[in-house]
């Protein structure tokens, strides 16, 4: 009796190990898993004339090309089109533009730089003391809030007189040896809240909140550190104490000292969208294009942080979630998370207790560990590496099946 039926085979690899259980030869294996995954490339800023030449040669290799009516009509003079095929249709596509005019040959190595982003899987983030290894096993970075006012109801370690009391250091580095027993590839140490409307610290008493716990941790954890901060004083002070990764939310609108910091201590950098700062980016957030803001932008804080040192081996990228951003805007992150990919860099998530959740749920930030499991879920299937959370432990348990049902090897 005949059978048939659709697959859900997302990815080149996928389709790959699927024909090699039919036992394809190697060589065709090679030969047409290109051709069975179809890709979107959206392209703006090309003139009406280019367009016109990209969809004859898109055609031409059995792809296609969307474009205006106006285009066809040849009253526009600029515009912006959507290539549609496969990676095989897309990478002939690209040997023929190479010699075109009107810009496509630019397009043309774009294009190829685009592809090659996508598909990467495999990064290693070198610091001086550790090798961050990420492959098919999604890794958590583990929250530890030094603030006395945390939207997320967790900052209980803040006393003003934390750097003099060492029992209180040794609760705090207790509960952290916990995160790490509990599944965290990385403990994340904050010492400013970044709630929207929070007001920032002076650096000073960002450095007394943070570099005594780095201290201390940095001998009793085998896993790497990370300091929440775009404060180069405080970058400096963390990094010098033992801190292996910068996590800066301010992405480009940071000035580049805290980069130079990074470059000089060869250390991992996190860098993540926002919209406005902390203070004011809650105010009615708005975009014309949210996906494509937020990948202009992290392109441009990679482009500009390698521009000052920072190897790019050793960047993360984070699309800010909650961060000048609506429960829709932050939705729709989640479902077009793997638009991010195109950058090649390790993607990280933080929607832990995010008050989308509590939107969506109605339910206080404490209560919140559910939805942040689907949210980690979503995540991971759409692209995700990185997942910064405040319950490690039952993260690890959401983490670890759905690892299990995406990368069975």
């Amino acid at each position: 009796m005949m059978n048939i039926r659709m697959l859900s085979l997302e990815f080149p690899n996928e389709v790959e190990e699927y024909m090699r259980r039919l036992d394809v030869y190697s060589d065709g294996i090679k030969i047409m898993s290109p051709k069975a995954n179809c890709f979107l490339v959206n392209l703006e800023g090309i003139s009406s004339v280019a367009a016109n030449i990209l969809k004859q040669e898109m055609l031409s290799v059995a792809g296609e090309v969307a474009v205006p009516k106006d285009v066809i009509l040849g009253k526009s003079r600029d515009t912006h089109c959507l290539v549609m095929g496969n990676l095989n249709q897309l990478r002939q596509l690209s040997r023929k533009l190479e010699r075109q005019p009107f810009g496509l040959n630019v397009f043309s190595d774009r294009l190829n730089e685009l592809l090659d982003n996508y598909l990467s899987d495999k990064f290693v983030i070198d610091t001086p003391r550790h090798k961050i290894n990420i492959r098919k096993r999604t890794l958590i970075i583990g929250i530890v809030n030094l603030t006395p006012d945390s939207f997320s109801g967790d900052g209980l370690y803040a006393f003003k007189n934390i750097h003099n009391s060492r029992y209180l250091q040794e609760m705090i580095v207790q509960d952290i040896e916990k995160k790490v027993r509990d599944g965290a590839d990385i403990i994340d140490v904050g010492g400013e809240s970044t709630r929207p409307g929070s007001k920032p610290l002076r650096p000073k008493e960002e450095i007394a909140r943070v570099v005594p716990i780095i201290k201390r941790i940095v001998r009793r954890i085998k896993v790497p550190i990370s300091v929440d901060t775009y404060k180069p004083e405080v970058a400096h002070a963390a990094l010098d104490s033992g801190a292996d990764i910068l996590n800066n939310i301010m992405g480009v609108k940071n000035d580049s000292r805290l980069l130079k910091v990074a470059s000089r201590y060869r250390a991992g950098l996190v860098l993540m969208h926002i919209k406005g700062r902390p203070r004011t980016m809650q105010k009615d957030p708005s975009y014309n294009c949210l996906m494509g803001e937020i990948v202009d932008s992290l392109d441009k804080s990679i482009q500009f942080a390698v521009g000052q040192g920072v190897k790019k081996e050793r960047i993360i990228i984070d699309p800010g979630i909650g961060f000048g951003k609506t429960l829709e805007h932050n939705l729709e992150i989640l479902k077009k998370l793997s638009e991010l990919r195109t950058l090649g860099r390790p993607i990280l998530v933080g929607p832990s207790r995010k008050s989308f959740i509590g939107k969506v749920l109605d339910l206080p930030a404490n209560d919140r560990l559910m939805g942040t499991a689907a949210a980690v879920c979503v995540a991971i299937k759409n692209g995700a590496h990185i997942v910064r959370v405040h319950d490690v432990k039952k993260i690890k348990e959401t983490v670890k099946l759905t690892d299990a049902i995406l990368n069975p090897n």
